[in-house]
């Protein structure tokens, strides 16, 4: 009993009761049981990588055994103990500030290392109801929203979702759930529209630092709002650990374009599930990018609730050296009449390893559902390495859903007509990956984001 409770500590860490208890002396009653909730759930569930694979496949169900089957290897040198979380806030601004080069904002949010930054004060957003916010004033402030929305969907219209809760799907999702620190709540109000993006900057510096930050997006009934959310590392080789949550709500006939950039260090271990419910004739345009961190294991859900709705769920990734991406995603067809349109693309060098597992669920009262799921991957060296797994789970009669895959090295044709015409191999490969991710770029409805994301491809490529 004493060797288990020992073994228990170390592979805690720092995580541990007594600083649950400090985190939640100032919180609301119904926060506190939430956080306790989720370390119960924590507690009970082991580390994947510090249990031998025979007691393994014993002591977990067959749904986490596929879920960590083609990550689990690689966390062997993953120790939680070595990261501590970051410290406690109150949610107030330090007097640094940071330039952004003259770009256009309806307002910016900056955190580093759990602390806020810097939060602008835009009079235009308030004028129209909009509140946007570091989390843990929004706590304070916005409790009652709070409670309403955060992680507290799991069962939508008496359908338990194949998505779950966000803190039940793995020990990470428990670990962010009882001891989340940062991220922001972006609430816009019915009928307000935002006109102009608003951008938020996530950033680790200090050395085995651990980010726990959770993103919250209330968009109601007929508003429109642009969010940019840029995570990434201030130094090129501090070890982090990142274990986050993202949670969209976009309301009846709203529509929401949220932008993730991951730009971590490849020294970053990355943790993350991602859900957005989508309620009945909203637009949802959700676009992820991933170029750093060491290892990546996340987990995307759209649900379609509402009929009508509409999600675009687009990806494009980069990685390199001995990186590895591990994406599992979920479109889940809760009513009739819904279309959802997915499209994944990864370009490999080194010997970098991704794994993408999709699924689209069309639930028995979704009929005339119109799904679509996409994975392609382009290899650039011989030893990377793709798996992509799309599937398909269908109660609903009448519905038109179709899935593809692809994974293949780079067209030697190609380069050689390119070179033919007098272009070096770099700028003939750079022009294949270009074009490569343009079915994912023309997609991008922002062409300030799509220059970021090339900037960010050819980085990766020199």
């Amino acid at each position: 009993m004493a060797i288990t409770r020992i073994k228990t500590k170390l592979q805690n860490g720092h995580f541990s009761k007594e600083l649950l208890q400090k985190i939640t002396a100032t919180e609301p009653q119904w926060m506190r049981e939430k956080r306790l909730e989720a370390y119960a759930h924590y507690e009970s569930l082991p580390m994947p990588h510090t249990t031998e694979d025979d007691v393994w496949r014993r002591t977990v169900d067959m749904r986490t055994q596929d879920y960590w089957r083609r990550t689990r290897r690689y966390l062997r040198g993953f120790a939680l103990e070595k990261y501590h979380p970051n410290g406690l806030t109150n949610g107030e601004p330090a007097s640094e500030s940071i330039d952004y080069n003259g770009e256009e904002a309806a307002d910016v949010l900056v955190q580093v290392d759990g602390q806020l930054q810097q939060a602008s004060d835009a009079e235009a957003l308030k004028e129209k109801g909009v509140y946007f916010a570091h989390l843990h004033t929004a706590l304070q402030e916005q409790p009652e929203l709070l409670r309403d929305y955060f992680m507290n969907k799991a069962v939508t219209l008496e359908t338990t979702l194949k998505s779950g809760n966000i803190a039940q799907h793995n020990k990470f999702d428990a670990l962010h759930g009882a001891f989340w620190q940062g991220g922001y709540l972006l609430h816009v109000p019915k009928g307000v529209s935002v006109e102009v993006p608003l951008r938020v900057h996530i950033k680790m510096s200090e050395a085995n630092q651990a980010d726990l930050s959770h993103t919250l997006i209330i968009a109601e009934e007929g508003s429109q709002v642009v969010i940019l959310e840029d995570n990434s590392s201030t130094t090129s080789d501090a070890t982090g650990f990142h274990s986050g949550a993202v949670e969209i709500f976009t309301g009846q006939n709203a529509n929401v374009t949220y932008v993730q950039v991951q730009r971590w260090n490849q020294s970053v271990w990355n943790f993350a599930s991602h859900r957005a419910m989508v309620a009945r004739d909203a637009h949802l345009c959700w676009v992820t990018a991933t170029f750093g961190g060491r290892l990546n294991k996340i987990n995307q859900a759209v649900v379609l609730e509402g009929a009508g709705g509409n999600a675009k769920m687009l990806g494009l990734a980069f990685t390199d050296a001995r990186q590895h991406l591990d994406i599992s995603t979920a479109q889940e067809h809760v009513s009739p009449h819904t279309f959802s349109d997915l499209l994944y693309r990864t370009v490999l060098k080194d010997r970098a390893q991704t794994a993408w597992g999709g699924n689209i669920y069309v639930y028995p009262s979704a009929n005339h559902t119109d799904a679509y799921q996409k994975n392609d991957n382009l290899l650039l060296s011989e030893r990377a390495h793709a798996d992509t797994l799309p599937g398909l789970e269908i109660q609903a009669h009448e519905v038109r859903c179709t899935h593809g895959a692809t994974a293949g090295k780079i067209d030697a044709e190609q380069v050689f007509y390119l070179m033919s015409r007098g272009l070096p191999y770099t700028e003939a490969e750079k022009l294949i990956v270009d074009g490569f991710f343009e079915p994912v770029m023309e997609r991008i409805p922002l062409e300030s984001v799509r220059e970021e994301l090339s900037t960010s491809i050819t980085r990766k490529l020199e």
